[in-house]
């Protein structure tokens, strides 16, 4: 690495411990981890991050030989507005060891990286038509099924050329994915997971007057499987690569224990992965209002029922991960993310301080 990128590595890393570090509420809850959350932190903080962002920044030099203008800007985009997605999806390396930590990182940063692409060419490129969201989404279930013969991503359209970068990416995550002990172990995991996301994205941007009626019936054809939510809920459960990057760390492993795969998944999906995405979307309310886009938190019938539901949630969320054979490991995670969202410089600008409090005292 140049010493200008690792002078930008190092301003990356300082950026990301100054925000985790940004506030007194966030110090204090720091500290309530205790010594074994700390030292995790830690590693996850001064080893984790780095790793990700080296990963990151190899990744940005091929975005921007991108030859369209317009792909370009969205890739760039992509990585360097969302670098924390790519970084904190990177969490579960924090407790493994050497090559394999590398190893794991290596993939979920490409794999995380085309979650965030695709987002922006569906969110943000203008002229791309809804018959394009599914083609383009078939990115990620070829990245993450070594069964599936990839094809034209584009053939929907955008019609521009990207220089091979979306193809690249998915390539980047089989041959990391083949390379892990357990892969074939939870394979059909991830691509179930998968599908529920690419589902999802196909059906959230579409337009204003259909899609929260799209998203509902979608949820009615799923709710036997998954009862007692919210369409929005299990919409927000859909839309976490937080599973998929579980279900990743478990094929590291080299050994698993009989149903480990399925109770990990049961505890991340709808449950962690509904957590995720409805904090995310609790920190953004003010912003989506403005923009007038759709936001899931937005979808109760009150705050009061919105705090109560997502409290729930957590709640027995952290029982769930709690009851993992790595049950520690899986509640640093869920702590820690709970952590960023509900301490988020945004929650005390919309005096969202109370309802942040009553939801991080649900992790008991």
């Amino acid at each position: 690495m140049s010493a200008a990128s690792e002078r930008s590595l190092r301003r990356d890393v300082g950026r990301v411990v100054a925000t985790v570090l940004r506030t007194p509420t966030r110090l204090r809850r720091l500290l309530a981890l205790g010594p074994r959350g700390l030292v995790s932190m830690s590693r996850f903080l001064t080893s984790i991050v780095p790793m990700a962002s080296r990963e990151l920044a190899a990744i940005r030099v091929r975005a921007e030989a991108i030859p369209d203008v317009g792909l370009r800007a969205e890739a760039l985009a992509s990585i360097d507005g969302k670098a924390y997605h790519v970084q904190g999806g990177s969490i579960l390396a924090t407790f493994l060891r050497g090559p394999v930590a590398k190893q794991y990182v290596a993939i979920i940063a490409p794999l995380e990286t085309i979650y965030d692409y695709l987002d922006n060419l569906c969110d943000r490129l203008p002229g791309v038509q809804s018959r394009a969201y599914p083609t383009l989404h078939e990115s990620l279930l070829d990245a993450l099924d070594d069964r599936r013969t990839p094809t034209g991503y584009y053939r929907d359209g955008p019609d521009r050329d990207d220089g091979g970068y979306l193809r690249a990416l998915v390539e980047d995550v089989r041959r990391g994915l083949a390379t892990l002990p357990n892969y074939h172990a939870v394979r059909e995991r991830l691509v179930e997971i998968g599908r529920y996301y690419a589902d999802l994205q196909t059906f959230k941007h579409q337009i204003a007057e259909r899609r929260e009626s799209i998203c509902g019936e979608w949820y009615e054809r799923h709710r036997q499987q998954f009862p007692d939510l919210y369409w929005w809920e299990f919409a927000a459960a859909c839309g976490s690569s937080m599973p998929v990057f579980a279900m990743i760390y478990l094929a590291a492993q080299p050994h698993l224990a009989e149903g480990e795969i399925d109770r990990t998944l049961a505890a991340y999906f709808p449950n962690v992965s509904a957590v995720h995405i409805l904090l995310d979307y609790f920190i953004d309310q003010q912003e989506d209002r403005e923009h007038a886009e759709l936001n899931f938190v937005a979808c109760y019938a009150s705050s009061a029922e919105a705090v109560e539901r997502v409290r729930r949630l957590v709640a027995t969320t952290a029982l769930r991960v709690r009851a993992l054979a790595d049950g520690a490991r899986h509640d640093f995670v869920l702590r820690a993310m709970c952590l960023f969202y509900l301490t988020h410089p945004k929650v005390f600008e919309q005096r969202l301080d109370a309802e942040s409090s009553a939801l991080l005292a649900a992790l008991g």
